[in-house]
């Protein structure tokens, strides 16, 4: 078996498990499939009997005609109320299951390690989430309305054909291996195209994504003509795998009826050779009977026709499938070990012994990098671009597990302490804010949903960004959009700085935390922040040496290692790597 067939075979596996908690509406939906299908086959035995009493000898029946019609009112009457019910049923499976997958998906997305995140585009994981769970929601409908029907349709037409002519039974059964060569040929191609315009449309919403969320910086640098260019080659490329997957699946119909048309006619004719053969005999085979056989045969290679469009649709929603359940399938994050501590209210103490990392295995970033800090120290982390100062920080967070060594807070190993409560024990402020949709006291209790008015705006007064907040339209209760919408990057970075001393953890990380605020606000803040550090670990990480000059502890760090560390006075005066930082950044 090729590994193309052993894929869509474990894909078409995990859809199945997901039908599984649904199995009692799944056979209630076949069963009254194979109700719908039987009353519907039945119609033209009626019919059939109809004509007959029509072109039969002597006197037209109409009584016996006008009972057959009011017979064959009130089953299609009934067939229609059935059929409203399996596609009721139909639909509530299909997306019940797609509510499934994308839940999982979702909450899979929130395990998943930064490692990985961080190599995904964000388009193309959400084109996986919406556009293609949206694929094979209609896959596995079109599979649901079409597939069950077709095979008892084809099942039942089989055997009242079987009933009333077996010789011309057996014409329809030795054509019917047509179709199935046909389904074979056109399934076999459009499976690879499908998954490939699915892979390329999530690239084109990933690009678009970039784009949009770019705009400044694109025109800034005028790369819109350039930006279209690369727009028109990935829509050129989906352009052209779309095209031969259309291509192919719109073989189906005109393949399939071309089959259906062979039956049909075969039927006809060896029907009626045996309507003259017969006549004048004891069993002759009547017009009604050859009517109803050309109605089967109809009814038998119309649901080959529907099958082959079904299966290429099926090619493309598992082919959609196959992406959602590769998302599904990456590794989670390492789960938090069974004896976990929960870490409580923690004084501060932070120790890095023998710290080795690095994002890819050749290229080492960290080495051998050791550290003590002490309760309520304040640690400067200043360094070179690249040198590794938001890698620590990442390490401090357990966003990233080191490779060697070990770091440990109040003597416990991190991974042998629950990452929630490590992390609740932190105060993250980073250069690059983050706010959500909604109101700003919906931001800035996001640490803390239960604090009272008071205390927001306590703290709002200490980041100054009360003053500003109270002149937005409803203050407070102000809706902003993703990002902070229309509020001025100093402005978000004041939220975010009020998001922390409202929360007031027992550790802080400051990432450029004043990197996008006036000179003069910057120097209230920092008072802020004085009082806010009192008691508090703290790990500043700084590009302007001027604002880590009151640190306890500065740690320079270049190409992954601490090269120095003391204070500020101490450091200017070795003259060292620190010294020529900090001179460089006042040199005329």
């Amino acid at each position: 078996m090729s590994d193309k067939k052993k894929a869509r075979r474990g894909t078409m596996k995990k859809v199945l498990n997901y039908l599984r908690p649904y199995w009692l509406l799944v056979a209630l939906s076949i069963l009254l499939s194979a109700v719908t299908v039987a009353l519907t086959l039945y119609v033209p035995v009626l019919i059939g009997q109809a004509i007959d009493r029509i072109v039969g000898p002597g006197q037209v029946d109409f009584t016996g005609i006008l009972g057959l019609l009011t017979r064959i009112g009130v089953i299609v009457a009934l067939t229609a109320a059935v059929q409203w019910l399996v596609n009721t049923i139909n639909n509530k499976i299909t997306y019940q299951v797609v509510r499934d997958v994308r839940d999982q998906a979702f909450r899979h997305l929130q395990t998943l390690p930064l490692s990985y995140l961080d190599t995904q585009p964000v388009g193309a994981l959400v084109s996986r989430i919406i556009a293609d769970v949206d694929q094979f929601a209609d896959g596995l409908l079109l599979g649901f309305t079409q597939l069950f029907t077709g095979a008892v349709t084809i099942l039942g037409t089989l055997g009242f054909m079987v009933s009333i002519r077996p010789g011309i039974a057996a014409v329809v059964v030795l054509l019917t291996p047509l179709s199935f060569v046909v389904a074979k040929f056109i399934s076999a191609h459009t499976y690879a195209f499908f998954r490939q315009q699915s892979e390329t449309r999530g690239e084109q919403t990933a690009y678009i994504d970039e784009m949009l969320g770019s705009q400044k910086v694109v025109k800034a640098f005028g790369r819109e003509e350039k930006n279209a260019e690369q727009f028109d080659e990935i829509n050129g490329r989906l352009e052209k795998c779309s095209l031969k997957a259309v291509f192919y699946s719109s073989l189906t119909n005109p393949t399939t009826r071309f089959v259906n048309n062979v039956v049909y006619a075969a039927v006809a004719l060896s029907g009626a050779l045996v309507c003259v053969a017969t006549a004048g005999t004891a069993a002759p085979f009547t017009v009604g009977g050859l009517s109803a056989l050309l109605s089967y045969a109809n009814q038998y290679t119309k649901p080959f026709n529907e099958i082959s469009g079904v299966v290429t649709e099926l090619q493309n929603a598992l082919a959609c499938a196959d992406r959602i359940f590769d998302l599904i399938a990456q590794t989670a994050e390492t789960p938090d070990a069974p004896d976990a501590r929960v870490l409580k209210k923690a004084e501060g103490q932070v120790d890095l012994e023998n710290v080795a990392f690095a994002y890819t295995p050749d290229r080492p970033l960290i080495e051998n990098l050791n550290l003590r800090v002490a309760p309520g120290s304040r640690v400067a982390i200043v360094g070179p671009t690249g040198c590794g100062k938001t890698t620590l920080i990442n390490l401090l967070m357990r966003f990233y597990d080191v490779d060697r060594g070990a770091v440990s807070v109040e003597g416990t190993d991190i991974r042998r302490i629950t990452r929630r409560s490590l992390r609740a024990n932190y105060g993250m402020v980073l250069q690059e804010t983050w706010l959500k949709s909604g109101t700003v006291r919906d931001n800035l209790t996001l640490g803390r949903p239960d604090a009272t008015e008071e205390e927001i705006i306590a703290a709002c007064r200490s980041a100054h960004a009360h003053s500003f907040i109270k002149r937005l339209p409803q203050g407070y209760d102000t809706l902003i959009g993703e990002d902070g919408g229309q509020l001025s990057q100093g402005q978000k970075q004041l939220l975010c700085i009020a998001r922390i001393m409202l929360c007031l953890p027992p550790m802080l990380i400051l990432d450029e935390a004043t990197s996008s605020i006036d000179t003069r606000t910057e120097i209230r803040i920092q008072k802020a922040f004085d009082t806010m550090m009192q008691g508090r670990t703290t790990f500043i990480v700084a590009h302007r040496l001027s604002t880590v000059r009151e640190a306890d502890v500065i740690l320079v760090m270049r190409e992954g290692r601490i090269v120095e560390q003391g204070s500020h006075e101490a450091l200017l005066q070795k003259n060292g790597f620190y010294a020529k930082l900090y001179n460089s950044q006042f040199a005329a």
